[in-house]
């Protein structure tokens, strides 16, 4: 569907916000979305937009209300995997399941396949199978040893998995092989792995001291001898501005001048 140039203009500006504001402030680009939404219902861009931007606010019912429309508008098969993982959000793991078993699911290129398999994966753990979520993620992709763009997320969530299995040393391998991959840090892998080593993150600053300064008492600790000393210079001063004042005072009453 085409839009008058400057409608079309202004629905561009709203999207361009709702891709550069969707992971740091989610809320943001949602609002943004709903701009978008208003000015061009029947674009399937606005549509896929908004849904993204609900997705990232965990509004999951309306996310999938906007995939939904989307595909029917394309006849594309790419959203698949997102509005299985909606309705996870939505607590139906259930049907996030049927769908991964859908023909939808082959019209998918790698990386949707991939993403189709987390979801998956997610689902059996949100019913307790996490067994079966195991067998689920092992697949040609996860033993590869290309480096894609899906490999951190599949090895992440491998290891994820191990480890709610109780099987900590394996968790440990993957957790190690998504950190390899992870060059960009889509993942906490790196945290995940000190934390089995035992190593323990210490916030120094405090939450109520941003400056440090708690610390830099700690490190260096008040030298009493040494305060003495700067409260008997502080004395010494406060004579000699006494005595000045009272010399002012006198040159003052010599020139006739009376001070308020």
């Amino acid at each position: 569907m085409s839009l008058p140039k400057t409608l079309a203009e202004d629905v561009a500006r709203n999207l361009v916000m709702v891709a550069r504001l969707i992971d740091e402030d989610p809320e943001e680009a949602y609002a943004y979305a709903r701009i978008a939404l208003r000015l061009a219902s029947r674009v399937a861009a606005v549509r896929e937009a908004a849904g993204f931007a609900a997705y990232a606010t965990q509004k999951y019912a309306e996310a999938l209300a906007e995939f939904r429309a989307a595909r029917r508008m394309t006849g594309s098969a790419d959203l698949w995997p997102v509005m299985a993982d909606c309705e996870r959000g939505l607590g139906r793991p259930e049907r996030a399941m049927a769908m991964a078993g859908e023909p939808e699911v082959q019209k998918l290129d790698k990386a949707g396949q991939v993403e189709m398999r987390l979801v998956a994966a997610g689902a059996r753990r949100d019913m307790g199978q996490i067994d079966a979520a195991i067998v689920t993620l092992q697949s040609p992709e996860l033993a590869s040893n290309s480096v894609q763009s899906w490999t951190p997320r599949l090895r992440y969530a491998y290891a994820d998995a191990l480890l709610e299995a109780g099987r900590e040393d394996e968790a440990r391998e993957w957790f190690g092989k998504a950190l390899e991959a992870d060059k960009d840090g889509s993942t906490d892998a790196s945290d995940r792995l000190a934390e089995l080593d035992g190593v323990e993150f210490v916030d120094v600053l405090g939450d109520d001291d941003p400056t440090g300064a708690d610390v830099a008492d700690e490190v260096a600790p008040r030298d009493e001898d040494a305060s003495g000393d700067r409260d008997d210079e502080d004395d010494v001063r406060d004579d000699a501005d006494l005595d000045d004042g009272q010399d002012d005072d006198e040159d003052d009453d010599q020139d006739g001048s009376v001070k308020a």
